[in-house]
C-alpha cells in the first residue's frame, strides 16, 4: 500500500466529495421538506430534480444556437439558467402535489406512496418522449463555458475547477436563503406552524393548502437548482439519471434526520465525502479487488446500517416543530 499516495490525493478526493455532497444536501432538501410537513416520502422528487436539468440544458442549447454564449457573461448565463431550473422544478412539483398527492392526503400512507412511485415513473418517460420528439436524442451533453473549465492548481497535484467553486458557492448560497426563509420570515414561521398541527394553524388563519403547495415549491426549487448544478458539473444527463442520485440524496435525508434541515445539508456533505473517498480508496486499500464502481454499495450500505441503529438519524427527526 502507497501511503505516500493515500495521504497525496486525500484533498483532492475531500474538495470532489464535498462538491458532491452540495448537491446531495440540496436535492434531499426537497424530501426532508415535505415529510416535516406532511410525514411523506416524494419518490417522484427524483424526476423533479432531473427535470430541472432538462430545462437548464435546453435553454443553454438555445443560448448556444443563438450565439449568446459568446456574448453574455458567463455569470449573467449562470443565474438566467439556475433561476430557469429552480423555477421549472418548483412549479412542476406544486402540479405533482395539487393533482396526485392533494387529493390522497387523508388516504393511508400507503397509497399517497404508490401514487408517488407512478408519477415518478410516469414523468421519467414522459421527459424522454418530449426530448425523443424535440431532439431525437436519448442523452444530452450540457454545452461548455470556457469560464467553467478553467482550472486552479493548488499544488502540483491539487487542482480545482470553476465548475466544482461554482457548485459549491450556488449552493451555500441557496442553503442560506433556504434557512433563512424558514427560520426569520412570516412564511416561513407558517410552514412551520403547518408541520406542527394543520387544524390549529388553520383555525389561526393560515392557509394550509397553500403553505404545503409553498413547501413542494420551495423543495422542488431546490431540487432543480441541484439538476443545473449537476449538469453543469457532469455533462451528460438522460431522463433516468435522476434516480440513482434522488435515491442517495434520501439516503442523506435520513443520515441527517428526515424532517430536519439541517440534517440533510449534513447527512448530504458526508455521503458525498464517504462516496468520493470510496470511489478513490476502495481500488488502492484492496489492491485492486473493489474499484469505484463498489461506491453506489458503500451509500445504500450506510443505509441500511443507519436504518438498523439509528434509525432517527445524525441529528435525530424532526417531524413536528414548534412555531
Amino acid at each position: 500500500m502507497d501511503v505516500e499516495l493515500l495521504l497525496g490525493i486525500f484533498p483532492q478526493v475531500l474538495l470532489d466529495g464535498i462538491t458532491l455532497g452540495f448537491m446531495y444536501a440540496l436535492i434531499a432538501l426537497g424530501y426532508t421538506m415535505v415529510y416535516g410537513v406532511l410525514e411523506f416520502i416524494n419518490f417522484a422528487h427524483s424526476e423533479i430534480f432531473i427535470f430541472g436539468a432538462f430545462v437548464g440544458v435546453e435553454l443553454l442549447l438555445t443560448f448556444k444556437a443563438a450565439g449568446w454564449l459568446d456574448v453574455l457573461p458567463w455569470i449573467v448565463v449562470l443565474v438566467v439558467v439556475l433561476l430557469a431550473g429552480m423555477a421549472a422544478s418548483g412549479l412542476l412539483a406544486v402540479l405533482v402535489e395539487r393533482t396526485a398527492y392533494r387529493p390522497l392526503r387523508h388516504a393511508p400512507r400507503l397509497i399517497p406512496l404508490i401514487s408517488a412511485i407512478g408519477v415518478s415513473f410516469f414523468l421519467q418517460d414522459t421527459i424522454r418522449l418530449a426530448e425523443s420528439l424535440w431532439r431525437n436524442a436519448f442523452n444530452l451533453v450540457y454545452p461548455s463555458m470556457d469560464a467553467l473549465n478553467h482550472r486552479f492548481e493548488l499544488t502540483q497535484t491539487i487542482d480545482v475547477s470553476m465548475k466544482s467553486l461554482v457548485v459549491i458557492v450556488a449552493a451555500l448560497l441557496m442553503l442560506w436563503g433556504l434557512h433563512s426563509l424558514v427560520n426569520r420570515t412570516k412564511v416561513g414561521k407558517a410552514i412551520r406552524a403547518v408541520a406542527e398541527d394543520q387544524a390549529a394553524a388553520s383555525l389561526m388563519g393560515i392557509n394550509v393548502n397553500r403553505m404545503i403547495s409553498l413547501t413542494f415549491l420551495i423543495g422542488g426549487a431546490m431540487g432543480g437548482g441541484a439538476g443545473v448544478l449537476f449538469g453543469m458539473q457532469y455533462s451528460l444527463i438522460n431522463p433516468y439519471t435522476g434516480f440513482i442520485p434522488g435515491l442517495k440524496a434520501f439516503t442523506a435525508a435520513v443520515l441527517g434526520g428526515i424532517g430536519n434541515i439541517p440534517g440533510a445539508m449534513l447527512g448530504g456533505l458526508l455521503l458525498g465525502i464517504l462516496e468520493a473517498f470510496g470511489a478513490s480508496y476502495l481500488s488502492l486499500l484492496t489492491g485492486g479487488a473493489f474499484g469505484a464502481e463498489y461506491k453506489d454499495i458503500l451509500a445504500f450500505s450506510i443505509l441500511i446500517l443507519i436504518l438498523i441503529f439509528r434509525p432517527k438519524g445524525l441529528l435525530g427527526e424532526i417531524v413536528r416543530e414548534r412555531a
